[in-house]
C-alpha cells in the first residue's frame, strides 16, 4: 500500500454475533457482509467490556475498559481530560468523523470546572468523544422538542413526510386499516410496514451521509487521510421496517429460544431479578418473540443491502484499494433466550459481537477469508487503527493491543482472558434486590473455555463453554468446579490490579527517569565519599553546582 490511508468503520446497534449468514444463521442472508469476511478475517470470539450502548461505545472509543474511562452507564460522561480515538488522530493529522450514533455525553460539570467553552472547538471535541460530528444522530427522538430534533427530522419534511415528529410518526410507525398511525414503541406493532419508503429510513439516510462524507473529504483534501464512523441506529427497537423489509421473514424462520426450565427455577437472586423484570417477562414471551425477532431479522437485511450499496460505490470511486473496513455492533440481543429481553447480563447473545475486519495491505492476504478463535476485545480496535495510520502504540493509555498479527496470521502470545464489566446500579433488579449502588458491580472473564461472572453482592456464575455451549448450567455453586473457579478469580484480580490509571508518563518516560531522583537530590548519602562511589565523580563536581567564588583576603 502506497499513499494515504483510509478507515471506514461501521458498528450496528444491538445486532447479535449470530445474526449474520457468514456466524451461521440459516435463514438470515447476509451477502454483502458475507463478501465483506470473505475479502478479510471474521472474528468469533469478539466481546464488547460491557452489554449496554454508552459504557460499550465508550470503551470502543478510547481503547479502555469502563473501570479506567468512568462512563459505566448511559448518559454517564467520559470525563474530560480521557483521551479518545479521535485526539490520537488528530495528532496524526487523520481526519476523524461521524455519521450516526455515539450515544455520547458532554462532561459539562468538567467543562465547568476547568473553564472550556462547550463552543468552542475543544469543548465541541469532548461533548462529542473526539469526533467530527459530520451526521451526529442516536437514533431515539420520541420528543418532537424542536433543540432535540435530528437533522433526519427536516430531511422528511422535504420529501413530505411532515409530521411534528416525523422520526417516530414516519420512520417508526406503521398505519391502521383506516389509516390510523401505530406505535412502532408497541411490540405488537413490529410485523408493519415503517410508514416510509425503505429509500428514506434511517439506515439509508446514514449510508447516503457517509457516501457524501466520503465524497467531500477526497474532494476538499485528497491527500488527507479520514476515519468515518458510521453508525447505523438499527436493528435497535423501536423493531419495526420498512417495506419489503417488514414481510421478508416470518414466524418459520425464528430460531427456538435457547433456555430451559433449570434457568427459569434459578437460585441466583440477581438472575431471578431480571428475569422477573417487566421487559424480560415481556420478552420471553412466544407471541413476543413472533412478532419482534422478523422485524429483527428484517432491519439486519437492510442494514447489508445498504452496506451492498455503500461498498459498490466505494470500489467505483477507487477506495476501496486504501481503506480498511470494520464491521461490529456494541452489543447484543437476548430476544428471549435465558428468558431475557434488552441486553442485561453476559450471556453470549448480549455480549458477543460480530466483528469483520478487511486491511487493505498485502502483509493481510494469507488471512484473508478465515475466521480467526482468537479472543478479541472493542478495545483493541483503537490501537489497530492508530498501527493502520502509522501511529504509537500507546501502552500506558491502551488497554487494548492491535489486531494486526492476527491479521498477518502470527496468533502465538495473543491473550489467554477476555473481560467486561456492567454497573446495574441504575437498573430495577438492583432496585428489586435492596442493594446499595456500590454492590452492583459484575465483573466478566472468559477464557477459550470457560466463562466466569463475578458479583459484588451474589454468588459467581460459571459457565463451561465447551460442554455446554448455550449456557443452560451455571456451574457457579458446583463443588467439582472449585479449582476453575479460583483460577478465573486470581485471573479477575491480576486484571484489576493492573495499572490503568497512571496515563501521563508514557513507559520510554518511567525507564527514563527510573532508579534515581532528579539531579542534586540526595537521598540516602553519608558523605562525600558515597557520592563519589556512587556517581563516579567529586561531590563539588556534581552537575549544575557551583562553587562559591574564594573570598580575596
Amino acid at each position: 500500500m502506497r499513499g494515504k490511508r483510509n478507515v471506514l468503520w461501521i458498528m450496528a446497534d444491538q445486532l447479535r454475533f449470530d445474526y449474520l449468514s457468514c456466524a451461521g444463521h440459516p435463514t438470515l442472508d447476509t451477502p454483502h457482509l458475507d463478501a465483506l469476511a470473505a475479502r478479510g478475517v471474521r472474528f468469533d470470539r469478539a466481546y464488547v467490556q460491557s452489554p449496554f450502548c454508552g459504557p460499550s461505545r465508550a470503551s470502543y472509543y478510547t481503547g479502555r475498559y469502563c473501570r479506567s474511562h468512568g462512563a459505566t452507564w448511559n448518559g454517564f460522561p467520559v470525563r474530560v481530560g480521557e483521551p479518545s480515538l479521535g485526539d490520537h488522530l488528530r495528532d496524526l493529522d487523520v481526519r476523524c468523523a461521524l455519521v450516526g450514533k455515539t450515544h455520547m455525553v458532554p462532561d459539562r460539570e468538567g467543562m465547568a470546572r476547568f473553564g472550556i467553552d462547550p463552543d468552542s472547538p475543544a469543548g465541541r471535541s469532548i461533548a462529542e468523544c473526539g469526533f467530527e460530528p459530520f451526521e451526529r444522530d442516536d437514533g431515539l427522538h420520541p420528543f418532537a422538542s424542536v433543540d432535540k430534533a435530528p437533522d433526519y427530522n427536516e430531511y422528511l419534511r422535504r420529501h413530505g413526510f411532515e409530521a411534528d415528529n416525523p422520526w417516530e410518526e414516519w420512520a417508526n410507525s406503521g398505519e391502521g386499516p383506516d389509516g390510523e398511525i401505530l406505535s412502532g414503541w408497541l411490540l405488537k406493532n413490529s410485523g408493519l410496514p415503517a410508514r416510509i419508503p425503505a429509500e428514506h429510513s434511517e439506515t439509508a439516510y446514514m449510508t447516503n451521509r457517509a457516501m457524501e462524507f466520503m465524497a467531500e473529504a477526497e474532494a476538499r483534501e485528497p491527500d488527507r487521510g479520514w476515519l468515518l464512523h458510521l453508525s447505523f441506529i438499527k436493528p435497535h427497537w423501536p423493531y419495526i421496517a420498512p417495506a419489503p423489509y417488514h414481510a421478508l421473514y416470518s414466524a418459520d424462520d425464528i430460531l427456538p429460544a435457547v433456555r430451559s426450565n433449570a434457568e427459569r427455577q434459578t437460585d441466583h437472586a440477581l438472575y431471578r431479578a431480571y428475569q422477573d423484570s417487566r421487559i424480560c417477562q415481556t420478552m420471553a414471551r412466544d407471541d413476543v418473540r413472533r412478532a419482534v425477532i422478523p422485524a429483527y431479522m428484517g432491519l439486519v437485511k437492510q442494514i447489508d443491502d445498504e452496506l451492498g450499496r455503500l461498498f459498490a460505490w466505494m470500489a467505483e470511486k477507487g477506495l476501496t484499494e486504501n481503506t480498511m473496513i470494520v464491521f461490529c455492533s456494541d452489543h447484543g440481543d437476548y430476544l428471549g433466550d435465558h428468558w431475557m429481553g434488552e441486553k442485561d447480563l453476559f450471556h453470549e447473545p448480549s455480549i458477543r459481537t460480530p466483528l469483520i475486519l478487511y486491511d487493505p495491505r498485502p502483509e493481510a492476504d494469507a488471512t484473508r477469508g478465515s475466521a480467526s478463535s482468537a479472543l478479541v476485545e472493542g478495545i483493541d480496535l483503537v490501537p489497530t487503527f492508530l498501527e493502520f495510520f502509522g501511529g504509537p502504540e500507546l501502552p500506558h493509555l491502551l488497554e487494548g493491543r492491535s489486531l494486526s498479527p492476527l491479521l498477518y496470521g502470527a496468533d502465538s502470545g495473543w491473550r489467554q482472558y477476555a473481560f467486561a464489566e456492567y454497573d446495574y446500579a441504575t437498573r430495577p433488579a438492583r432496585v428489586a434486590l435492596g442493594e446499595h449502588a456500590n454492590d452492583s458491580r459484575l465483573v466478566m472473564v472468559c477464557d477459550a473455555r470457560w466463562k466466569f461472572v463475578w458479583c459484588k453482592a451474589h454468588r459467581p456464575i460459571l459457565f463451561d463453554l465447551e460442554n455446554d455451549p448455550k449456557e443452560l448450567i451455571d456451574l457457579g455453586d458446583d463443588p467439582d468446579h472449585t479449582e476453575v473457579r479460583a483460577r478465573m478469580t486470581d485471573a479477575l484480580l491480576e486484571w484489576a490490579t493492573r495499572f490503568h490509571a497512571r496515563t501521563t508518563k508514557t513507559h520510554a518516560e518511567l525507564d527514563r527517569i527510573a532508579g534515581g531522583e532528579p539531579r542534586n537530590i540526595l537521598i540516602g548519602i553519608w558523605d562525600e565519599a558515597d557520592y563519589e562511589a556512587a556517581f563516579g565523580h567529586r561531590f563539588d563536581e556534581r552537575p549544575g553546582f557551583r562553587k562559591a567564588p574564594a573570598i580575596e583576603p
